[in-house]
């Protein structure tokens, strides 16, 4: 199997779980995971908190542009809606 690199937590009922059974739970949990961790799927659920000007931006563009940043501004925030 590949390495992801993503630190996952599992947690399972089993008192020792089968190493096949962790592999393929964690590719499960990856695929899922890459399909919802999308520029526009964070776009969407964020807002950008903006002190500097003192807005809250909730259009797509600006979001996007926000969270493709390695780092903000000063005084600005991304904040999740949920």
């Amino acid at each position: 199997m590949k390495r992801l690199t993503r630190d996952l937590l599992l947690i399972s009922k089993e008192a020792t779980p089968n190493a096949n059974a962790i592999e393929k739970e964690v590719s499960m949990l990856h695929v899922l995971l890459q399909s919802v961790e999308t520029v526009d799927s964070l776009s969407k659920a964020f807002e950008l908190i903006d002190m500097n000007k003192f807005k809250v931006l909730h259009d797509l563009p600006s979001v996007s542009k926000a969270v493709k940043q390695k780092s903000l501004k000063p005084f600005q925030f991304l904040f999740n809606r949920n």
